[in-house]
């Protein structure tokens, strides 16, 4: 198996095991609290963000942006989406692996990154509710929820 093989096979194992315990710890926070959780700010701030989140979330975004048009005018064939699919799940990956947040900063982090996922899955065409292009606009409405309610210098939203 080459390098890059084992790369994606890792990260959709790390994946799927962040994704499987965020919605763990999420379901006991919301049945503490017998509310679903949603995203606030941090007493009208940004949330604190950290190098490996920015970096992957730049990624993300440059992901995204350069395929935009193709999206929007729905001309990506199902590789296509599944290559760009497989480049978030990367990054997701990289997130999980590396990001250290405050455990409220966390908790509204693993939002954004729930409906990354949601998008990432129906890219690759595993979400029989949402077709590839709307888990393509997931992931872009996840990056403008992630702009909104994060601190990170120099973010600019992707325009669609």
């Amino acid at each position: 198996m080459s390098a890059k093989k084992i790369m994606i096979a890792l990260a959709s194992v790390i994946l799927a095991t962040g994704a499987i315990a965020a919605e763990h710890n999420h379901s006991h926070a919301h049945e503490a609290h017998g509310a679903p959780a949603k995203l606030t700010l941090d007493d009208g701030k940004k949330w604190e963000t950290d190098v490996p989140l920015r970096a992957s979330m730049e990624n993300i975004r440059e992901t995204m942006a350069a395929s935009l048009h193709e999206i929007h005018d729905n001309k990506l064939t199902p590789e296509k989406y599944a290559a760009l699919a497989s480049k978030v799940n990367v990054e997701v990956a990289n997130i999980i692996a590396n990001c250290k947040l405050s455990p409220k900063a966390d908790a509204q982090l693993h939002l954004v990154i729930a409906d990354i996922v949601t998008g990432a899955e129906a890219m690759e065409g595993k979400n029989r509710k949402l077709k590839r292009q709307g888990g393509a606009i997931k992931v872009l409405g996840a990056l403008d929820k992630y702009g909104a309610y994060f601190e990170h210098p120099g973010w600019k939203p992707i325009k669609h």
